[in-house]
């Protein structure tokens, strides 16, 4: 495991500053700011951001890399008592991961009216499908959205 806090359980506004921490090392190093936080019975047990320029790979989203760290750390690919916190709506390939995963919370932050697939563009998990997760979104929502401003911001001044 990679942490446990002490005295107890996290608020998920604790999980969400963690996630958001992540997010910030990935704005850092040029990568879209996204930070991905999964929790197991009060441990964080994976933990990721986005690297897609760093690893030249479509698939290195925040949320597969943490799901990656989580399944590794647990030895399965059903995190079914697993938590995870996201800085931005997930999109449509994070969400059917989720749903693969059989993760049953998800909170985020950010809400994406362009790619989001849990509400902001159209919610995967409002299919019917079984098991679907409970979704919560806008947790620390300001603080995610402004990282996100401010790195498009700096992007465009770049072109």
């Amino acid at each position: 495991m990679i942490q446990m806090e002490k005295g107890g359980l996290m608020e998920p506004e604790g999980y969400m500053r963690k996630a958001l921490q992540l997010a910030q090392m990935a704005g850092a190093e040029g990568e879209v700011p996204v930070g991905c936080i999964i929790v197991w019975d009060g441990k964080i047990v994976g933990q990721g951001r986005n690297r897609r320029e760093q690893n030249k790979n479509a698939l290195c989203h925040a949320e597969i890399e943490a799901m990656d760290m989580a399944c590794r750390t647990l030895g399965g690919w059903r995190l079914w008592k697993a938590q995870l916190y996201v800085t931005l709506e997930p999109c449509p390939m994070c969400a059917g991961a989720i749903f693969n995963a059989r993760i049953p919370t998800v909170y985020y932050g950010a809400s994406d009216p362009n790619l989001g697939a849990c509400g902001g563009k159209f919610d995967l998990f409002a299919t019917g499908l079984a098991p679907c997760p409970q979704v919560t979104g806008g947790l620390l929502a300001e603080e995610s959205a402004a990282l996100l401003r401010t790195f498009f911001r700096h992007l465009r001044k770049k072109i």
